[in-house]
């Protein structure tokens, strides 16, 4: 499907190709119609010298006056003097019919659409607005008609309607269509927008709900008023109270209406004399001050409305090629001309088409050449001349309006500051606080990892909401003697980065604002990552201590891990058998030379038979880690005595470690199994899903929610049940077990998932039936421990729980 789309808009391009082509073509074509149009006025003027005595000059003046009155323009009124030797009889006579209709005794019944430009736009002539035309008009043309209403409108810079006159509307319905913005689909719009003019003889089709002026259900007629060169100027609208038919000579005469009032309005428009005129060359003028390079384009459309090109109608002076050249004069092309390339992709024709559709303007910051892609040809810049940039597209009446300007030295500047926060992990921040805005460097959201956009700063009073429990304390104290000490201070904080959950030391530093009163009105300051020194530091002092005597750490660390050891085995392994259930536990311990991490585990029978079942895993390294574990296996075990369930258990777990630790945070998993009913309850703290086996399939249970020990003292965390049947083993597990460098989460759990089962032929899998047959916990446990393929020198625990 996707296919056939592309073949169908490279046909589309290979049309607009053609049609440029075609364009040029008929430009020659237009050359030699202007030299055809010189021979027909010489023509012309011969006859009037032969038919009314007149010398040269006379039959040139008297061909112009008669051109001057009606509007029409000199080669045609030439053809039509050629064509009707009466025409020119009483050139005087037929001038004051065109400026007066109806009172030389000329019929109206006959000839009436031949009759309707010249009337059309004598009405003009006379007209003092726009209110005035309209008024005029449906006196003179459509009141024999039946119409009941006639509305003018012009169209403005952003594709909007604006009115120019009206008759018949009332003052509230004038006032409702005063301006028609080219978002509200109506009629009007429909055919400003490049649709086909609108002959309804008998109201809106069915489920069609657009607005309408007058009579929903009766005849209407929607002409666009374009120049003669296409460029659309407005449109007009005509209603009648009940249907109506549109005779052949009826549409005629419309279409000749509309085509006279768009040349005079488009003549007024030229010369300001009407009060809604389209400023083009102000506008033009003005974008030349404000802007280096400014292209204005126009729509040019076929007979059927639909568009092909862009007439190029301004090039600013200082205008800058994207393509290089510099001794071409676009104003003599079209855009296709100009830039084949640019139908395609990003290109300018393509933006152009997209801003004339949509009317989003576009704004593309950085090079012009990746703005555009591939819709400029290759070519360097000038040598020594700075590159383009900063593309702006926006909709300008029936076209588009480009902008962009050489990147300047002060763009290479911020660039460069942007580059030095970014290797000194720096972000820079501003916080108004009479206005309460807060402004923030792209740089100062990568630290915090957040995506930068309005809204997502963090004001320096909520700060202390996305940094540890523990560091809580610091960051209030910092933001409240911040206005009362008026001196720039300094404080650091640990939060935990969202994208790779890891644990960031930042320092913030900020000073006050003071206005000329000594108020202090705004607080300005930089974050900035320290965790790479933070570890530094560390890294010295274990080396300082390991440098200071190298014995004795390896004793210490000996002891350390036995007691560790020690900490998390569970010391009575023959209650819980008794409980119908074999348990094996497997604790791997990090790589020589690494700290001792904090993954920790428990498997106890409580006094109501239930067994509780635990894995655990405190963020860090070493002693803070390994006390953090120590308080947290002991806590749950005295918080178990309860009786609460395991989401209960948690949200009191949480608690402790909020308040009554000092910047523990972890993941844990807490189940408790029921041998009576053979079901586990479960909840979890951010922790991996626990592992069901059964049989020769294996699947990760659904997660339940909740968040990290030690984040949010008011965390509440979220229970499931799972029910089990002999043969069923239960795999309870850290991390470090299945984490591999480089690797989502996601995807190696999956991996582990897919691998845990037990083969065919190894004699393990009964898949319950026999389940005294199959493999021991232990086994269990010993095989996938072996086969684990975590590569990340992280110490790991599992937990495995068969039914028997």
């Amino acid at each position: 499907m996707g296919r056939r789309v592309n073949v169908t808009g490279r046909d589309d391009d290979m049309r607009r190709l053609v049609t440029v082509i075609d364009h040029q073509r008929r430009e020659l074509d237009r050359i030699r119609a202007t030299a055809a149009g010189e021979s027909v006025v010489a023509m012309a003027r011969g006859a009037l010298m032969e038919r009314l005595g007149l010398s040269s000059a006379e039959a040139a003046g008297q061909l112009a006056e008669l051109s001057a009155a009606t509007g029409i323009p000199l080669a045609e009124m030439a053809a039509a003097v050629l064509a009707d030797p009466g025409s020119a009889a009483q050139p005087g006579a037929q001038a004051a019919e065109a400026r007066h209709p109806g009172r030389t005794g000329a019929p109206k019944g006959s000839g009436l659409s031949g009759a309707s430009s010249l009337l059309a736009q004598a009405a003009a002539e006379l007209a003092a607005d726009g209110a005035e035309l309209a008024s005029t008009l449906a006196a003179e043309i459509l009141g024999p008609l039946g119409a009941d209403a006639v509305v003018l409108w012009i169209l403005e810079a952003d594709g909007a309607l604006t009115l120019l006159g009206e008759k018949g509307l009332s003052g509230s319905e004038a006032s409702r269509w005063r301006h028609v913005p080219s978002q509200l689909d109506c009629p009007a719009q429909r055919v400003a927008q490049g649709g086909a003019d609108l002959w309804w003889q008998s109201g809106r089709r069915d489920g069609d709900r657009a607005p309408v002026i007058r009579a929903p259900g009766g005849g209407r007629v929607v002409l666009a008023l374009r120049e003669r060169s296409g460029e659309l100027l407005g449109v007009m609208e005509a209603s009648w109270p009940a249907p109506r038919v549109f005779a052949a000579e009826v549409r005629q005469h419309l279409a000749a209406l509309a085509a006279g009032c768009a040349r005079v309005i488009g003549a007024r428009l030229a010369h300001g004399d009407l009060a809604a005129a389209q400023p083009r060359q102000a506008v033009y003028r003005l974008l030349d001050d404000l802007a280096e390079s400014v292209l204005v384009v126009r729509a040019l459309r076929d007979a059927d409305g639909q568009l092909t090109d862009f007439s190029i109608e301004h090039v600013s002076p200082s205008f800058r090629d994207p393509a290089g050249r510099t001794d071409l004069d676009l104003t003599r092309l079209t855009l296709l001309e100009a830039f084949p390339a640019s139908i395609a992709g990003s290109g300018l024709f393509a933006r152009a088409r997209q801003v004339l559709a949509d009317g989003v303007a576009q704004h593309v910051p950085g090079p012009l050449r990746e703005s555009l892609a591939s819709g400029l040809p290759p070519g360097p810049a000038e040598p020594g001349e700075a590159p383009l940039a900063d593309l702006r597209v926006a909709r300008f009446l029936d076209g588009a309006i480009f902008t962009w300007h050489r990147d300047r030295p002060a763009g290479q500047l911020a660039t460069v500051l942007d580059h030095a926060q970014r290797l000194g992990r720096l972000g820079g921040w501003e916080e108004d606080l009479v206005t309460g805005t807060v402004l923030w460097t792209d740089s100062a959201f990568g630290l915090f990892g957040l995506t930068p956009r309005p809204g997502a700063e963090i004001p320096l009073a909520d700060l202390h909401s996305y940094v540890m429990a523990a560091d809580k304390p610091v960051v209030k104290r910092f933001r409240q003697r911040l206005p009362e000490q008026r001196d720039a201070l300094t404080a650091t904080f640990r939060m935990m980065h969202p994208e790779d959950r890891s644990i960031r030391q930042i320092r913030v530093f900020a000073e006050p604002v003071t206005d000329a009163a000594g108020q202090v009105v705004a607080l300005r300051g930089a974050f900035q990552d320290i965790s790479a020194h933070y570890h530094t530091q560390v890294a010295l002092a274990a080396t300082r201590d390991q440098l200071a005597d190298t014995e004795q750490r390896v004793a210490e660390e000996h002891r350390l891990a036995l007691r560790l050891q020690q900490a998390i085995m569970p010391p009575d392994e023959q209650p819980v058998e008794a409980a119908g259930i074999d348990v094996a536990v497997r604790y791997r311990p990090v790589g020589q030379g690494h700290l001792v991490g904090g993954d920790w585990y428990d498997a106890l029978l409580l006094p109501d038979q239930r067994v509780l079942l635990v894995v655990g895993d405190v963020a860090g390294h070493g002693i803070d880690a390994v006390t953090g574990m120590v308080a947290a296996r002991n806590s749950l075990r005295a918080l178990a005595i309860t009786g609460s369930g395991p989401g209960e258990l948690l949200r009191m777990l949480n608690g402790v470690m909020c308040d009554l630790t000092s910047g523990v945070v972890g993941t844990v998993v807490c189940g408790l199994y029921d041998p009576e009913t053979s079901v586990l309850r479960w909840a979890r703290a951010g922790h991996l899903p626990p592992v069901l086996v059964r049989g020769r399939t294996a699947c990760q249970l659904p997660l339940p929610g909740g968040v990290l020990l030690g984040m949010d003292p008011d965390a509440s965390y979220e229970e499931a049940t799972q029910p089990l049947a002999p043969g069923d083993t239960l795999l309870l597990f850290t991390d470090g077990l299945i984490e591999q460098r480089g690797e989502s989460i996601v995807d190696v759990l999956a991996d582990f998932v897919a691998t845990v089962a037990p083969a065919p032929g190894t004699g393990e899998g009964a898949g319950g039936t026999e389940p005294a047959a199959g493999p021991t916990a232990a086994e269990q446990a010993d095989r996938i421990l072996a086969s684990a393929a975590s590569d990340t020198d992280d110490d790991a625990c599992l937990v495995a729980v068969r039914i028997r």
